[in-house]
């Protein structure tokens, strides 16, 4: 990885009451606000872990968001907390685009099997300045890491079908997109489904996600379900 670039880490994180609403049809209220509790830690503290890494910033109004963040030592920016998932991010590049900082990381806090490994083998694909990293969500409709050298060298816009519009957005700032896939980075969790497909990722044994789920009888749920 070339000096690292001082490339930072945004994790948007919305407020826990009420997240994750298509996980309805088998979670509680309350487990799924544990669940995404469990997501988020696993994720910022793969972050923690990641040589090379200029810092983390977490976008977030949440009170325990917060109370972890800062327990792992991240920075804490309210600003934009409220605008969803890209407005979150835009808010977070913005400002360390005004401090001069090297190159901007976005990832979600719902890829719990995330490691640092895989984490820094997408940093190390980075290529120098201007530059674009990519790595796609498993069905190739979301963009679970994106990296930005400088920092709003292409303007991002994250949703259900993001990642073949953010290769064309590299491409039409003059920037060839580096496409780097991980298993664990890919297994984002937003549907029943998607559960399903971590429990068989192989990468998911020993993760607390994992040992969360398989305490409060989803495999069972899922089964049942047909998943």
């Amino acid at each position: 990885m070339s000096a690292s670039k001082n490339i930072w880490a945004i994790v948007p994180i919305k407020e826990l009451d009420g997240a994750k609403q298509r996980l309805a049809p088998l979670l509680s209220p309350a487990q799924r606000r544990a669940l995404i509790k469990v997501m988020m830690g696993e994720v910022l503290q793969a972050l923690a872990g990641v040589r090379g890494l200029g810092g983390i910033m977490v976008v977030t109004l949440d009170p325990h968001a917060t109370a972890l963040a800062t327990q792992l030592g991240a920075r804490v920016v309210t600003d934009g907390a409220r605008d969803g998932h890209t407005g979150s991010v835009t808010a977070g590049l913005k400002l360390l685009a005004r401090e001069g900082r090297g190159g901007m990381m976005t990832l979600p806090a719902d890829i719990p099997a995330a490691t640092a490994a895989e984490i820094e083998a997408v940093m190390a694909a980075h290529e120098p300045t201007p530059s674009f990293t990519i790595s796609p969500a498993h069905d190739d409709l979301g963009s679970n890491t994106v990296i930005c050298s400088p920092p709003n060298s292409v303007p991002l816009r994250f949703g259900e079908n993001s990642y073949f519009p953010h290769l064309e957005a590299a491409r039409l700032a003059g920037i060839e997109p580096t496409i780097v896939r991980q298993p664990g980075i890919a297994m984002d969790i937003d549907h029943p489904a998607d559960l399903a497909a971590f429990l068989r990722l192989p990468q998911s044994a020993g993760t607390r996600t994992r040992a969360w789920l398989e305490t409060e009888g989803v495999p069972k749920l899922l089964s049942e379900k047909g998943l």
